[in-house]
């Protein structure tokens, strides 16, 4: 049997320096010019060769974090594929970007951050009809192994569709604060007179302790938008101050910035495969290459790209600055 003639660090150099379609035929059409270069098959058997692991992404991202500060934000987004039929993974969320429910992949992604650096630590892909776990699942096992990495967070933050009482007990059960938003309608005790709405509690900016109905005392946040809008920030953290709390909203902005910069930069949405395991090997390639564009080493193929004006010659310069972390 032949050895392999390309591997995942050649295809994650083909996606540091690919602004264009993301194929087998693309990347075989920019290696650079080698005796016994890779076909366009030997990428394709590459996707499909790979075994797909969140833990090779951990493994390039342990040493970049500090696990005894900084904040967890957990997210998901959803990769569009509005013109698939056959693709694996395919199913139907609510988009953000497109204030409506598309087709495409869902991609949940825990992100560590100091406030600067946005270092991707693991992933998961929803596929409930194979794996039969809700995103709600995904939330809670990657904290779980966040916790068994040994993070100790400033705290967690995410926002109101993970804020289950589940999910908030798992976060509690790890020794951890957690700040989230919650729905006007949530039901809690503010004075001890009974169970009612958020959205009818006389709450305070600077923060009202009321009892959350299946949890215990948190704190809420009443914040008023321009718009006229209300947004109810919750932490459990009883002694927490609007300012940090505002710090760790900014904090989690952090993951959309992330997301954006994935579907933007990285090629995610563009491979041209069907197969889930070949989709689940392009995108923990291109979540990789994000990683790396975190460290701003793309600014140096990026411009030589720009000046060259050639895809190839950007391919080379990706690789060496690849090699140079």
């Amino acid at each position: 049997m032949n050895a392999p003639k390309c591997d995942a660090i050649d295809y994650i150099n083909f996606l540091v320096a690919s602004p264009r379609a993301v194929s087998g035929m693309e990347a075989a059409r920019v290696q650079p010019e080698r005796p016994d270069a890779p076909a366009h098959d030997a990428f394709t058997r590459l996707l499909h060769r790979l075994e797909p692991d969140p833990g090779t992404l951990w493994a390039e991202a342990a040493e970049q974090v500090r696990r005894d500060r900084g904040v967890l934000v957990l997210d998901d987004s959803t990769l569009d594929k509005p013109y698939a039929r056959q693709i694996g993974l395919l199913t139907r969320h609510w988009s953000g970007k497109h204030r409506r429910v598309v087709q495409g992949i869902n991609l949940l992604t825990l992100l560590w951050t100091d406030g600067e650096a946005l270092i991707p630590c693991d992933y998961r892909l929803y596929e409930k009809a194979v794996d039969k776990l809700s995103k709600n699942d995904h939330f809670r096992a990657m904290l779980a192994t966040a916790r068994e990495r040994g993070f100790a967070p400033e705290c967690v933050v995410f926002d109101s569709w993970y804020a289950s009482l589940e999910n908030l007990k798992a976060i509690r059960g790890h020794g951890w604060r957690w700040v989230t938003q919650l729905k006007a309608n949530r039901t809690v005790n503010p004075d001890g007179t009974g169970n009612r709405p958020l959205g009818e509690c006389a709450l305070a900016e600077g923060g009202t302790r009321v009892h959350l109905q299946g949890y215990g005392v948190i704190l809420v946040f009443l914040i008023v938008l321009p718009n006229g809008d209300k947004e109810y920030w919750a932490t459990n953290d009883l002694g927490m101050g609007d300012l940090a709390r505002r710090k760790y909203a900014e904090f989690a902005w952090g993951i959309e910035v992330y997301h954006r910069g994935l579907k933007q930069h990285c090629g995610v949405e563009r491979a041209e495969v069907r197969a889930a395991r070949a989709q689940r090997n392009h995108i923990a390639c291109a979540i990789r290459h994000r990683r790396i564009h975190s460290n701003d080493l793309p600014g140096l193929w990026r411009d030589h790209a720009h000046l060259a004006g050639e895809h190839v010659d950007a391919l080379g310069v990706a690789q060496r600055c690849f090699f140079q972390m």
